[in-house]
């Protein structure tokens, strides 16, 4: 049963904002927040060095504004706003995120749970669609992700980074956001699968509702090759850092082969540059693969299992 709202609630909160570029739209939704975020800790991080906040921030009050001194991507970012963090849990917010009310300090009430490592919060697309419940799940030797149809309570697959509520002691035992991610894509499903492999849970919630327009600065500001490119090497990336059931391993190392002699064949050089890049990180994984499988006690398989009839 969720208790009732208490004012003390919110001052076990830190909120972190991280912005790049799109400035008008972070102000109108700032401004339309902050309302919902009294009594939070508010930390926003500007991700774009060329351009200072300072000017249009200096008439808001009890904000902490951090600016990057070269661009560090989402994962990066989030991570220096988590250093300045006071309270005991992380509400991560994008700019492009717009509250509807205060209803995110009821999910603390869940954090008794001492295993549950966040929670996700339900959000209203443009079109009205609601989404925020995701699936993680093997096929044909690779990792895949998808939006859950089955949008009540339960397990998640990870904690979208822009909408959801962490526990700060966790986040910092797992080390954060791997800035191998940066800019952008499966930062936030890689925190999330080592939190599930590491024994922790991921819930979501769907009475905590937000408008969230995926994708908005992203689109404006990349290109769709770009995406792609980065959307492929950071799957390869997770596989190559997450990975650990003998039997899965035997089936990427089948498939991958397959996958690239495929996209030699069909002129697909999208998927052929993200295959280099990560290669290209390989010493880097091979480091943080080392030391995250320390810390994994469940399986592949038993996570997987969690979200086959999502």
């Amino acid at each position: 049963m969720i208790r009732q709202l208490a004012d003390e609630n919110y001052y076990m909160i830190s909120i972190i904002i991280p912005v790049y570029k799109n400035t008008s739209l972070f102000i109108k939704n700032l401004k339309h927040n902050l309302p919902f975020l009294t009594g939070c800790q508010i930390i926003i991080v500007n991700d774009d060095p060329e351009t200072s906040l300072k000017n249009e921030l200096k008439n808001f009050k009890n904000i902490t504004l951090i600016e990057n001194k070269k661009n560090l991507g989402f994962g990066g970012t989030v991570n220096r706003g988590v250093q300045e963090a006071k309270n005991q849990y992380l509400m991560f917010l994008n700019s492009d995120v717009v509250l509807n009310d205060k209803s995110y300090v009821r999910g603390l009430d869940y954090f008794r749970d001492k295993s549950l490592f966040g929670i996700s919060f339900s959000q209203k697309e443009k079109d009205d669609t609601i989404v925020g419940k995701n699936k993680i799940y093997w096929l044909n030797g690779f990792f895949a992700h998808q939006r859950a149809t089955n949008l009540q309570p339960g397990d998640n697959g990870w904690a979208e980074g822009g909408s959801c509520l962490i526990d700060k002691e966790k986040f910092l035992r797992l080390g954060g956001f791997d800035p191998l991610y940066s800019p952008f894509y499966w930062e936030d499903i890689d925190l999330s699968y080592r939190a599930w492999k590491t024994g922790y849970r991921i819930i979501f919630e769907p009475k905590i509702l937000v408008k969230h327009h995926h994708e908005t600065t992203i689109n404006k500001y990349f290109t769709k090759v770009r995406v792609k490119t980065i959307a492929y090497r950071n799957q390869l990336i997770f596989i190559w850092k997450n990975l650990t059931d003998r039997q899965l391993i035997y089936q990427h190392l089948l498939f991958l082969p397959i996958t690239v002699l495929k996209s030699l064949v069909k002129f697909d050089y999208i998927f052929l540059a993200g295959f280099i890049k990560a290669l290209l990180n390989l010493p880097w994984i091979v480091i943080n693969r080392f030391h995250q499988k320390k810390m994994f006690s469940v399986s592949d398989e038993t996570v997987l299992k969690l979200f086959k009839n999502e």
